[in-house]
């Protein structure tokens, strides 16, 4: 076994390296006091705007905190709320859509109809009236999160269920006189947790892209708490002769986005396989 996991892994590089640099980011979610070099909150205005060097490894922002460990703390705060909305969408989305595609009838109609409207809207404008009506808070931008990708779980929940529903398995539970809710709960789910979790990992690039559009429009996480989008809201002004100020937070964004992108290619590619 553990010789076929090594050729497995051996020819899946991407895979690898995406795993790897997950692991890397949750270890720093979970421990920051481990990695930063200074408190993330702290100010010195007598060293604002101070390029990378020694003391400061992605230099310092326009008050004079530590951007390498307001990046590290970031991660914290940023993957946090990506995590925890995608997870809250995932459940309820997910759940109504199971048994939306397994009651069929009104409920599928009824249910079908609310999801439409909600993809009516672009993901970045919904995001923003609803963190404009409830205010710049982290759980209503948890809460807007996953209002703006339920719907997407729902289908994909809704869709798997009809599929899994067909099945002899699940007929055959039917025949011996199962309750919709046991098959369903039993039998169905399941067989559905699959697909949800492959649309999680679909969806966490482009939630980490809009959850960071938000902090840049100064709708996300407030200061001075450390987030890799509210620091790119804070550095706009100092782009031209600090670009470091939002380089680094940048960085981040694209290598989170782009591990996860690494390891659902490569799940999907062994799937497809």
């Amino acid at each position: 076994m553990t010789a076929a996991l090594t050729i497995y892994l051996k020819s899946r590089p991407g895979l690898v390296v995406g795993a790897v640099i997950i692991i890397g980011l949750l270890t720093v979610a979970a421990a920051p006091g481990l990695f930063a070099t200074d408190p993330p909150e702290a100010i010195d205005v007598s060293n604002a705007l101070q390029a990378p060097s020694a003391a400061h490894w992605f230099g310092t922002d326009h008050v004079g905190r530590d951007i390498y460990s307001r990046v590290v703390y970031g991660a914290r705060t940023t993957l946090g709320i990506v995590s925890g909305s995608l997870l809250l969408s995932a459940i309820i989305g997910g759940l109504a859509g199971a048994i939306a595609g397994y009651v069929k009838g009104w409920t599928d109609i009824s249910s079908g109809q609310v999801i439409e409207v909600i993809l009516s809207f672009p993901p970045i404008f919904l995001g923003v009236m609803i963190t404009g009506i409830l205010g710049a808070d982290i759980g209503f931008l948890v809460l807007a999160l996953a209002v703006v990708y339920l719907p997407l779980f729902f289908r994909a929940a809704r869709s798997a269920t009809m599929i899994e529903s067909a099945r002899p398995y699940a007929e055959a539970a039917q025949a011996l006189g199962g309750s919709r809710s046991r098959i369903l709960l039993r039998h169905l789910l399941p067989n559905v947790v699959p697909s949800i979790g492959t649309q999680y990992i679909i969806l966490f690039p482009l939630a980490l892209q809009v959850q960071a559009a938000l902090g840049f429009l100064g709708l996300g996480v407030q200061p001075p708490t450390p987030d890799w989008g509210a620091s790119l809201q804070e550095s706009k002004d100092y782009l031209l002769f600090a670009p470091w100020t939002a380089l680094f937070p940048g960085l981040a964004l694209i290598v989170a986005s782009l591990a996860v992108i690494l390891v659902g290619r490569g799940l999907q590619h062994r799937k497809g396989q």
